[in-house]
């Protein structure tokens, strides 16, 4: 049996196109969901895994349908393997089901994965030589450094509990007991 995933990451997006693909690659069961190619928590995929039978065949429009990371795709590929079934994708043309299909979704994990690892180490030079011109990644305080020390001084001199001087200046208790916990320490 033919059985298709599709996947799409956001509400916005629907994944109409891959199952028209799918169904013109002849699957007889499609399984769908929006979830994050990085989440491994996926309930669609787990069901279709659990389900499939020796000598079927998982397919995808494409691979990155499946994961975004070769780590999971490998993983997948070995569940779908230990179940018996094959693997095919129809946008890269891979087939395991042959052994020429199961070399060439050797190569292509292998170029996804050179992918991702040039993606991290640009990231991290990007960073890096932003760190070096004075740049702080981050979101930016809740607090000026003025409010923080007058929330510092209100709680130290008793003049107003921690969950006050939240309220006060409108932000989470948690930031104001980072903010006094930092002032311990320092």
């Amino acid at each position: 049996m033919l059985i298709g995933y599709a996947r799409v990451s956001t509400k916005d997006q629907d994944t109409k196109a891959q199952i028209a693909a799918l169904e013109f690659g002849g699957c007889e069961m499609i399984f769908q969901e929006k979830a994050s190619g990085g989440r491994w928590d996926r309930p669609e995929l787990h069901r279709l895994l659990e389900q499939l039978r020796k000598d079927d065949v998982v397919v995808v429009w494409k691979l990155d349908r499946l994961s975004r990371s070769l780590k999971d795709v490998l993983t997948f590929m070995e569940k779908i393997n230990q179940a018996g079934a094959g693997f095919r994708s129809l946008t890269e043309v891979i087939d395991t089901t042959s052994p020429g299909g199961r070399m060439m979704m050797q190569i292509v994990g292998t170029f996804a994965e050179f992918e991702r690892a040039m993606l991290r180490e640009r990231t991290r030079n990007g960073l890096d030589a932003a760190r070096k011109q004075g740049r702080v990644g981050g979101r930016r305080p809740k607090l000026t450094s003025e409010q923080q020390k007058e929330i510092i001084h209100f709680v130290t001199s008793g003049q107003k509990t921690a969950a006050d001087a939240a309220r006060l200046f409108n932000v989470h208790p948690a930031t104001v007991s980072r903010l006094m916990k930092f002032t311990k320490t320092a």
